[in-house]
């Protein structure tokens, strides 16, 4: 049977999880009204299907009190099709969420009956107090362990938090949001920027924390990470993770500031879409009198916020505490490599060799030498020619979280090397400006020890545990079994005298037996 939504047999790829229920979000904020529909919900979130409608429902509801009709009817008309996309996804469940403009509307009963009659699913209008508390969650959700002040700024309203323990947080809302701003001081950021001086000078929180950190939540601040990138030739185009000492941004929110006061284009304007070219300013005025008033030493931006972290608020503990960045690796091992099991080798195998060399690694390290393994073998699939550079830009530029810039920095020239030798090209010296010179020798050592593994394996398991290093001086051996004597050859002896080469010994041998 065929409904108009399509069929009744599974639409599964089998590049998808098997037996996942994707699970989504349709987030009504004051600029726009987002559908993210989810493969599941777990701790790694891999997105779907993502999009937006800039709705603007927070249009002059600081004067009127309403959400205007027309808006009102544009916003309808997209969420209309968002459930659409939820029936054709199959989606199981789809949280409905709304934020400051539904929540200070007089009229919100009218549109909130709309929005559930439409998705057959109630609209949970979350309070300020509840913003901020999902807001700090979600920065949780992409960056463990993060302590600091966090921002997430809408189109109606700025929500700050700062976590106190596991899952709770402490939270105010105020009424600086973009739209709002920008209706408040007529359009003039000039003006805007005694508004939101008057009303943060009245906040603890952006006074600033002990760790001198703030995170950067919405799409005008996101808009704002795009102009830095562009204007420092950043070599990742990606907000996530982004992290700029604080008097570089300031530097630029107040050049955005002068530029549009003055009646010119704000620099960087053509990395920002035109949706969000008229708000960028006064999320500038809001980013600048945050950082003078809390003394921050670092921004960072994230493009996760309130939606993952509801999904977040959703696992259990246990779930809670899974490392994102080590179950998204699984994952893509899972649905791209030839055995996710090797991969399980690889980590066996690089582990042993750093413990025989007497070569020690922080926590940090081992955990991105244990992704690397993860993603050593997702570009199979690729033409010898340029399989190196494709898995490069799979693991660099993918939507992994849980690992900041450099952290991906290293994982591509691990990968690099392992595919393309040490003399690869597919790094670009841009991104390996994000490492340091200690980190990108570890990389290449672990990429060319990958590249010893992968011709005794051929990328199946049950080989590399059977093998094992040891050192002497400087002499680095790798012992066969005698029953694998036949993988001593010429490719092998190669391929160790590179390894060799990146390692701190000078010498190789390989012993049978």
């Amino acid at each position: 049977m065929i409904g108009f939504w399509g069929t009744d047999a599974d639409p599964t790829a089998q590049g998808r999880i098997k037996g996942a229920q994707p699970v989504a979000v349709l987030d009504i904020g004051s600029n726009s009204v987002r559908l993210v529909v989810y493969e599941r919900l777990a701790r790694a979130l891999t997105p779907l299907y993502n999009e937006k409608s800039s709705c603007a429902l927070g249009r002059g509801i600081a004067k009127t009190g309403r959400l205007a009709d027309a808006n009102m009817a544009r916003a309808i008309t997209a969420i209309k099709r968002f459930a659409l996309v939820a029936r054709l996804m199959r989606v199981g469940q789809v949280h409905v969420l709304a934020t400051s403009a539904v929540r200070e509307a007089s009229n919100r009963d009218e549109f909130v009956a709309e929005v559930t009659r439409i998705m057959l699913a109630p609209v949970r209008v979350l309070s300020g107090a509840e913003e901020a508390h999902y807001a700090a969650l979600g920065i949780v959700a992409g960056m463990p362990g993060f302590s600091g002040v966090v921002g997430d700024l809408g189109g109606g309203s700025l929500e700050l938090s700062a976590m106190t323990g596991p899952d709770e947080s402490e939270g105010e809302t105020h009424p600086l949001g973009v739209i709002r701003l920008q209706d408040d001081s007529d359009g003039d950021p000039a003006k805007a920027v005694k508004i939101a001086r008057a009303v943060l000078k009245e906040s603890p929180l952006a006074r600033g924390h002990a760790s001198g950190l703030f995170c950067a939540i919405g799409g005008t601040w996101r808009s704002l990470a795009k102009q830095h990138q562009v204007l420092r030739d950043y070599p990742l185009h990606m907000v996530q993770h982004y992290s700029v000492p604080s008097e570089d941004i300031l530097q630029l929110c107040d050049e955005i500031v002068a530029t549009t006061s003055a009646g010119k284009s704000m620099p960087g304007a053509d990395a920002v879409s035109s949706s969000r070219r008229d708000l960028v300013p006064f999320g500038a005025v809001v980013m600048g009198e945050l950082i003078r008033l809390g003394q921050f030493h670092t921004v960072m931006f994230s493009a996760l916020g309130v939606r993952e972290g509801y999904l977040y608020g959703e696992l259990d503990a246990a779930e809670k505490a899974v490392d994102p960045l080590l179950q998204g690796a699984e994952e893509l091992s899972v649905l791209r490599s030839r055995s996710p099991q090797h991969g399980e080798d690889l980590i066996g195998f690089t582990g042993q060799f750093l413990e025989a060399a007497g070569l020690s690694e922080t926590e940090e390290e081992r955990r991105l030498r244990i992704v690397a393994c993860h993603l050593a073998d997702i570009g199979w699939r690729g033409h010898p020619d340029y399989r190196g550079a494709q898995s490069v830009d799979m693991v660099a530029y993918s939507s992994l979280s849980g690992i900041d810039h450099p952290g991906r920095a290293f994982i591509g020239e691990v990968t690099a090397v392992r595919y393309a030798g040490l003399k690869h090209k597919s790094v670009t010296p841009a991104l390996l400006n994000l490492l340091s010179p200690e980190s990108t020798a570890r990389a290449k050592m672990i990429g060319a020890a990958m590249r010893v593994a992968y011709p005794m394996s051929a990328a199946m398991p049950g080989i590399l545990p059977r093998v094992r290093f040891s050192a002497e001086g400087e002499t680095l051996t790798l012992h066969l079994p005698e029953d694998l004597a036949f993988l001593d050859g010429e490719h092998l002896r190669g391929r160790m005298e590179q390894f060799a080469s990146v390692t701190p010994f000078k010498a190789i041998a390989i012993v049978v037996g």
